[in-house]
């Protein structure tokens, strides 16, 4: 059936509430209001206000009881309205979350999702436009997942709630509305394993979240072309599964990396390397970057879409790897 990715969303926390009484959900106007992007909708009047809990604006806050809850064996879903405002809670997350099962040993899990919208909107400014995967993936101990359709996003969701450790959800506030096909009934999608969205041969694409919608438009301009383009979506940031994303290049023998957050120690950094470094002999051409510029996202709407990975940007960075 085809489902906008929120409704998808609401599906996988509506049927793991139902299927487990520990999962409740909290956040700023995850119950009355129905959710600020109404990824909640509906909940407070099948579960009532003990499973779908109104937070003061307080991240630390209520990220921190939810740390709490999910040590003596609750399973909850934090919802941030960003992951903007993910960093008013970062010592919770990154010093308690992260660290609990390491340093008691193993004798305390951390079963909780922190999820929300990450990456830039439209005209959101600085402060509010922040792709922030990469801050999250490099800490030990919490699981970064960036769903790029409905069907992942449903699928990848159920699999984090049910997780046994601290899971970041992010997803992309312009993708609430996209529709796709979502398959009826019960499924999940495992973490931390990569998936070849399309199937080619003159060069690889990598591309996580928004980025996959972006990957194949350009990979639908380029066929005009005759230029086949393989996609890859890690979909799990942490831990990547980068055999696909190998065997993919060891096939094309090029490689681009897509991603909406800053260049500098990011996620496609991490990618690029992982490629130079243990494929290195079957690469025809450096690995090129397409990434958000490295400034502060700026308010003016032609210089935000000039500080964005674009159609051109990636057509081009494909067309440069291919010597075209």
């Amino acid at each position: 059936m085809e489902i906008t990715f929120r409704e998808a969303l609401n599906q996988a926390i509506v049927e793991e509430m139902e299927r487990d009484d520990s999962v409740f959900i909290v956040g700023e106007e995850v119950a009355h209001y129905q959710g600020a992007y109404k990824v909640t909708q509906g909940l407070l009047q099948k579960f009532g206000p003990q499973r779908v809990i109104d937070a003061p604006i307080s991240e630390s806050g209520f990220t921190g009881l939810s740390v709490g809850a999910a040590m003596v064996g609750l399973r909850p879903i934090v919802e941030v309205m960003t992951f903007n405002f993910s960093l008013v809670a970062f010592d919770q997350i990154i010093n308690n979350a992260a660290k609990m099962r390491h340093m008691s040993g193993g004798q305390l899990k951390v079963p909780m999702v922190i999820r929300g919208p990450n990456g830039p909107a439209h005209q959101l400014a600085a402060t509010h436009s922040q792709a922030l995967e990469s801050m999250y993936a490099h800490v030990p101990g919490l699981k970064v997942v960036v769903p790029g359709t409905p069907k992942d996003g449903k699928g990848l969701l159920k699999s984090a709630i049910r997780d046994d450790n601290p899971v970041i959800f992010m997803e992309s506030e312009i993708m609430y509305g996209l529709k796709g096909d979502v398959p009826e009934g019960e499924y999940t999608i495992p973490l931390g394993k990569a998936d070849v969205k399309k199937q080619g041969k003159d060069a690889t694409v990598v591309a996580y979240g928004k980025t996959v919608n972006l990957a194949f438009s350009a990979a639908d301009l380029l066929a005009k072309e005759n230029i086949d383009l393989e996609i890859v979506d890690p979909m799990t940031i942490k831990p990547l599964d980068e055999e696909p994303i190998l065997k993919s290049v060891r096939k094309t023998n090029r490689c681009v990396v897509v991603s909406e957050a800053w260049p500098f120690a990011s996620v496609a950094s991490e990618i690029g390397y992982r490629v130079s470094s243990k494929a290195f002999d079957y690469l025809d051409a450096p690995v090129e970057l397409v990434t958000a510029e490295d400034v502060p996202m700026p308010y003016n709407k032609n210089l935000e879409h000039n500080a964005l990975p674009t159609l051109e940007k990636v057509v081009a960075a494909v067309k440069k790897v291919l010597y075209l």
